[in-house]
C-alpha cells in the first residue's frame, strides 16, 4: 500500500497543488479524501466485490469525469493566473477546505489504480472469507497508515519547496508546470473514462 500511495499519479499532483497553493491545511484535506476514498474501498471490497461492481458501474464514470474536469479546471486557473504569484496563499475558509477534501474523494473514487489494486491485488494477499473484527480493524489502521502517511509526505514537501521558492518568475513557471500537470492528469482520467 505504500509504494502504490507513493506512485506519482493524479492524487499525488492535486496533493501537491493544493498544499503548493492553498497552504498545508488545504494538502491535509486533500489527504483526508482520499484517505476516506480508500476505506470506502477497503469496506466495498470486505462486503464483495459484487458489491463493488454493481455500485461503481455508471457512478464510477461519472466520477472520473468530474475529477478529470476539476483537475483540468485547476490546471487552466493556474496557467491563466496574471496575479502576482504567491504559492502559498493560506487559503483556509471552511469552503476552500471542503473543496480540498471533496475533490481528494473524488479523485480516488474515480482512480482506475485504486479500484484494481482492491478489486484484484487485495484479495489476493487478504483472505475476506476469514475475516473477523480485528482483522478489519487492522486493515483499516494500515490503510491510513500507509495511505495517509505517504499523502501527508508529499503535502509537507510541497509545502518546503514552495516556501524556498522567491523568484517571481520561479514561482510562475512552478505555477504553469503545476497547472499543465493538472490538465494532463485530468485528461488521462477523462479518456481512461
Amino acid at each position: 500500500m505504500l509504494i502504490l500511495a507513493a506512485i506519482p499519479s493524479a492524487s499525488v499532483a492535486l496533493v501537491v497543488t493544493r498544499s503548493a497553493t492553498l497552504g498545508i491545511k488545504n494538502g491535509i484535506s486533500v489527504a483526508c479524501g482520499i484517505v476516506l476514498g480508500d476505506l470506502i474501498f477497503v469496506a466495498l471490497a470486505i462486503l464483495g466485490m459484487s458489491v463493488l461492481a454493481e455500485t461503481m458501474g455508471s457512478f464510477f464514470v461519472i466520477l472520473r469525469y468530474i475529477g478529470g474536469g476539476y483537475l483540468i479546471w485547476l490546471g487552466f486557473n493556474l496557467i491563466r493566473s496574471k496575479k502576482e504569484i504567491n504559492l502559498i496563499r493560506q487559503n483556509e475558509s471552511k469552503w476552500s477546505l471542503f473543496a480540498s477534501f471533496t475533490a481528494g474523494l473524488l479523485l480516488t473514487l474515480g482512480d482506475i489504480k485504486a479500484i484494481l489494486f482492491y478489486a484484484s491485488l487485495f484479495p489476493a494477499f487478504v483472505d475476506m472469507s476469514s475475516l473477523d473484527r480485528s482483522d478489519i480493524a487492522g486493515i483499516i489502521a494500515v490503510t491510513i497508515l500507509a495511505v495517509g502517511s505517504v499523502k501527508l509526505s508529499y503535502v509537507y514537501a510541497a509545502q518546503r519547496i514552495a516556501q524556498r521558492i522567491q523568484n517571481r518568475k520561479a514561482q510562475k513557471l512552478t505555477q504553469s508546470a503545476a497547472g499543465y500537470c493538472m490538465i494532463g492528469a485530468g485528461t488521462y482520467i477523462i479518456t481512461k473514462a
